[in-house]
């Protein structure tokens, strides 16, 4: 069904999850996983950028250890990731990465927002259903490790 999975991991509780989810339909499809970290650089973050240099650098550190604990989480439980790390609009990057990868799914968390949130924010979801050219899966599913153990 599916070949290829990119799983966007953003650090939170929430995208731990969506990678347990698309790490186990991985599995069952015998899918190559790509795992994406996007390094968010917004406006507000461009902005700061400009007011102290590196501001966008100083992350990449941190989304980069990030990204090869996921990574190493996953070879440890048998899988073979294929790891990148981008900075850039998280949206569009998925997007880009989605494409350059010749993905067939991809699989993101979903975060909870309040009301005035979603007036303020751009929703990733809604930019990735409009654009991507294969399909979306928001994981929502609170699979703990041991199920995720027993799953797989």
């Amino acid at each position: 069904m599916y070949r290829r999975i990119l799983l966007a991991y953003d650090g939170t509780a929430e995208g731990g999850l969506a990678v347990r989810e698309g790490a186990l339909l991985a599995k069952q499809c015998c899918a190559q996983i790509f795992l994406l970290a996007v390094v968010p650089e917004t406006s507000a973050t461009r902005l700061a950028d400009g007011v102290y240099a590196g501001a966008v650098a100083q992350q990449i550190d941190p989304y980069q250890a990030m990204l090869e604990r996921v990574a190493a989480w996953l070879e440890e439980r048998g899988y073979n990731p294929v790891a990148r790390l981008e900075v850039g609009e998280p949206a569009p990057t998925i997007g880009a990465v989605a494409k350059a990868v010749d993905a067939d799914l991809v699989v993101i968390s979903h975060h909870h927002q309040g009301f005035l949130a979603r007036l303020w924010e751009d929703s990733t979801e809604a930019w990735l259903s409009d654009h991507l050219s294969c399909t979306l899966m928001i994981a929502r599913n609170p699979l703990t490790e041991d199920a995720f153990v027993e799953a797989g």
